[in-house]
């Protein structure tokens, strides 16, 4: 359904990007962000998810900075591998990937037409986080257990847009305490916690939980029915 494209970022950067298309006019633009392990079959299936609800998605490659063409599974390897990528590309002086992401959705509302929401996952959920208080031309965004996201630095930051997050009661990479923490202070973030592990929406490794992720996904399509419409 889809094809990789090139975005141009604020300092000339070359970025590939998956873009699925739908059928029609898009009613709107999601961007999705990536795990740690690329834009591999998983994200490229998240974002051919989206286009056949009628949604142009598009999903920047934020490793390409550090190394192009990622694209791991999900064993042991892939993952020492991938957590690899992502602190390289966390210690790119500022802005870093986010001017990547700015491409994405700067493409993602010219080419549909209509508002632009965001979606990531794992590392991606965090990049969103950030993307919902430091980039412009969003209007919802929704991450999925973003690891970091509840750590006091990210906490601090506030929201430009309104913000769903999907969270998990069993993970290690998002204990309770900061859930709570988060919660507290941001009462206007809407928080679903899953009775699920790290990592539950993605149908490709063992922390897939059917149920949770049905359920975060009509809830994800609720909130940009919403806020994208």
């Amino acid at each position: 359904m889809g094809q990789f494209i090139d975005l141009t970022a604020a300092d000339g950067q070359k970025i590939p990007a998956y873009v699925a298309r739908p059928d029609g006019q898009p009613k709107g633009a999601v961007v999705v962000v990536q795990e740690i392990f690329g834009v591999n079959a998983h994200i490229r299936e998240v974002a051919d998810g989206y286009a056949k609800d009628g949604y142009l998605a598009v999903a920047p490659s934020t490793f390409h900075r550090v190394k192009p063409n990622v694209d791991l599974g999900y064993t042991d390897a892939d993952m020492q591998e991938g957590f690899g990528y992502k602190n390289a590309v966390e210690a790119l002086p500022a802005p870093g990937v986010m001017q990547d992401i700015q491409a994405a959705i700067d493409y993602a509302a010219q080419k549909s037409g209509g508002k632009v929401g965001i979606v990531g996952y794992c590392w991606g959920g965090l990049l969103t986080w950030r993307a919902a208080a430091m980039l412009n031309g969003l209007s919802a965004a929704v991450p999925y257990y973003g690891g970091g996201m509840t750590q006091p630095a990210e906490i601090a930051r506030q929201p430009k847009v309104p913000v769903l997050a999907h969270l998990s009661d069993r993970d290690q990479w998002v204990p309770l305490d900061g859930v709570e923490a988060f919660k507290k202070a941001h009462p206007e973030v809407e928080v679903h916690l899953y009775p699920a592990n790290h990592g539950f929406n993605c149908d490709h490794r063992a922390a897939w939980d059917a149920e949770s992720a049905q359920l975060a996904r009509e809830r994800t399509l609720a909130f940009f029915a919403k806020h994208l419409g």
